[in-house]
């Protein structure tokens, strides 16, 4: 490993919310995949785990870490439960009761009461929810963070990010409110969310805030839904090489998804359709 990079990397601080991971790099004059591959810093094997655990969790939601070690033993890979554990929590998986989650809860004092219990939502910018999810690369990963409108399933803002820092979920908040701004905010109880920086922008706007409960096996299953319709019609079809090519597909299939995917549930409109309305989700498409 070139002796220069290793030199830049520990001046790189992920955890820092003000400057993006990529825009630390910039200024470091570090290239991002040279810092991806220590922010990963994963075994081949255990890649080769974690995408297995990915795609099985997709099948079987239900399935616990028990259940997880014993699906992998019968592929014929020697694995304990505390291992397996690890791994489930590196890649956010989330089983449909009681779990690991995809990070901590945040240092925020203030707690926030979950909104969405018995709440009809019927128009556009009602709700919006948000969650993050692990896109697997050939030599690594990706977390990636979306935000929908939970009416029009419609995919506001998205971006991936090498680590969990908080950073890369303010700046997908601040795109998505440069569009328009929901009534309410779900999300879980994740770092990312519960940070001061994140929930003081929300208040700043005027948007209440709704987090998820502990163990709510349905509180984000708009946001479930979509990540099985990304990991199915995207992810585990592409075999992405490199982050420029993730960040690549997933902008296509985005736009596939806001545009011309139709949902049942929205008597086969598209999200956009529903979002912005028929005559401009057509003049979006043009």
């Amino acid at each position: 490993m070139n002796k220069l990079v290793e030199k830049k990397r520990p001046f790189i601080e992920p955890q820092y919310a003000f400057i993006s991971i990529g825009r630390q790099c910039e200024l470091v004059g570090l290239t991002r995949s040279s810092y991806s591959s220590q922010a990963v810093g994963e075994s081949e094997e255990n890649l080769q785990l974690m995408r297995l655990l990915d795609e099985q969790y997709t099948r079987t939601p239900f399935y616990g870490i028990k259940c997880m070690t014993a699906w992998l033993q019968t592929q014929g890979y020697e694995v304990n439960h505390k291992r397996v554990a690890r791994l489930l929590r590196t890649i956010g998986i989330e089983v449909i009761y009681p779990k690991p989650r995809l990070s901590q809860p945040g240092a925020n004092q203030q707690k926030y009461p979950y909104l969405l219990g018995g709440l009809t939502i019927d128009r556009v910018n009602q709700v919006w929810g948000s969650d993050i999810t692990y896109i697997r690369l050939a030599h690594g990963f990706l977390y990636l963070v979306a935000i929908l409108d939970w009416f029009s399933r419609y995919v506001l803002a998205w971006s991936v990010s090498i680590t969990l820092d908080t950073s890369f979920c303010l700046e997908t908040l601040e795109a998505a409110l440069a569009m328009a701004q929901p009534e309410i905010f779900n999300s879980d109880q994740g770092v990312q969310f519960t940070s001061a920086e994140f929930t003081h922008r929300l208040e700043s706007a005027g948007i209440r805030i709704s987090w998820d409960g502990r163990g709510r096996a349905l509180d984000s299953i708009f946001v479930e839904r979509f990540w099985r319709s990304v990991k199915y019609e995207e992810v585990y079809v592409k075999d992405y090489q490199t982050v420029p090519e993730a960040v690549s597909s997933l902008k296509q299939y985005f736009a596939f998804y806001n545009q011309q995917h139709l949902h049942q549930a929205l008597d086969y409109q598209t999200p956009a359709a529903v979002n912005w309305g028929k005559e401009a989700a057509n003049y979006a498409i043009r």
